[in-house]
């Protein structure tokens, strides 16, 4: 840990920088799945991991906690994406 690590601990983040990371990360998500093939892949994941039933009676519960964050995964990309568009 340098100095200025440890100088900066406890010292509120800089918001400016925080959002100017959120932006970067949604119009990254835009550029990739912006693409005709990065279409083609969150298309593939909507179907694999959004379109599906969370839960299977009989199934052991766990499946349903690990298929629900599948979902929120892709999910946080489509909203990266829509966020981008707004900007």
């Amino acid at each position: 840990m340098s100095w200025e690590e440890l100088e900066q601990i406890g010292q509120p983040p800089d918001v400016r920088a925080v959002e100017q990371k959120r932006e970067d990360i949604a119009r990254l998500c835009l550029r990739v799945f912006g693409t005709e093939d990065g279409q083609a892949l969150l298309a593939w994941l909507n179907q694999m991991y959004v379109d599906v039933p969370i839960a299977v009676p009989g199934a052991d519960p766990s499946h349903a906690f690990f298929a629900e964050g599948c979902r929120n995964v892709v999910r946080d990309i489509q909203a990266r994406i829509n966020q981008a568009r707004k900007l």
